[in-house]
């Protein structure tokens, strides 16, 4: 709650909310004022192989290609309380090499 309350994702700049399980990570990108989801991609939708760090960074490179793709080139990250390392890096690394501003 401490970090919602801080990011708010609006139509212009959506929120890219991360979320890891022990197997797969989730991205989406969220509009809070509508109070839905835009776009949204996991590791387990895309079918990926390999080390959870490379899937990781994968999930931001589609999560990028989707949001760009709708017109969108400027978010907000919420790393959703997970330390800004590992997988939740990689995700961020993934959606800035294909473009997205954070």
């Amino acid at each position: 709650m401490r970090i919602r309350k801080r990011i708010q994702g609006t139509s212009d700049r959506p929120r890219l909310s991360v979320y890891k399980s022990n197997t797969t990570t989730y991205a989406q990108l969220i509009n809070d004022e509508q109070g839905r989801t835009i776009v949204a991609s996991s590791s387990k939708v895309i079918a990926l192989t390999g080390k959870p760090v490379e899937k990781a960074r994968m999930v931001g490179e589609e999560i990028a290609k989707q949001a760009m793709g709708q017109g969108i080139e400027e978010i907000v990250f919420d790393r959703s309380g997970y330390i800004y390392h590992g997988r939740v890096k990689a995700v961020a690394d993934g959606a800035r090499a294909q473009g997205l501003k954070f």
